[in-house]
């Protein structure tokens, strides 16, 4: 799965002025129950998905390769450059100057950038050029006909 090299967004601020309601219970997945009718809070997301604002960038996914950890194409990717690249976690990076989100992976002492779509082998980086961008911390995508 390759990323568009353009940056969404930016988050250096701390503070936004998007609030949206946060009501105070959850909801089911599973078998309906009384709702509770009342707001609980404001919720900022930005606040909630961007923990380092300085690290933080935006970047749009494509293609399907990641599926299996529920990024799908078109999917908005949220970066934190100041998280640590370790095994198992879904990264960002520079493959000989072209980008790809995927999995980081040890087979041995050898790393590997691993899809989660059993289509797409495993990409060894043994003697690639490779520069990791950041951590994937939250994926947003929309939902099957939610938008016309």
């Amino acid at each position: 799965m390759s990323l568009t090299a353009s940056l969404l967004g930016r988050a250096d601020s701390p503070a936004s002025p998007y609030r949206i309601p946060l009501y105070s219970s959850a909801v089911r997945a599973g078998f309906p129950s009384p709702a509770d009718d009342h707001l609980d809070t404001e919720l900022d997301l930005h606040r909630y998905v961007v923990k380092r604002p300085a690290s933080t960038y935006f970047v749009r996914a494509e293609g399907d390769s990641m599926i299996g950890d529920g990024i799908h194409h078109g999917d908005l990717l949220v970066v934190d450059r100041s998280l640590e690249a370790l095994p198992g976690r879904i990264i960002v990076i520079a493959v000989d100057g072209e980008l790809t989100v995927k999995k980081l992976d040890r087979i041995g002492q050898r790393a590997y950038l691993k899809a989660s779509n059993p289509h797409f082998k495993p990409i060894p980086l043994d003697g690639r050029e490779a520069h990791v961008w950041g951590v994937v911390t939250h994926v947003i995508h929309n939902l099957p006909g939610s938008l016309p």
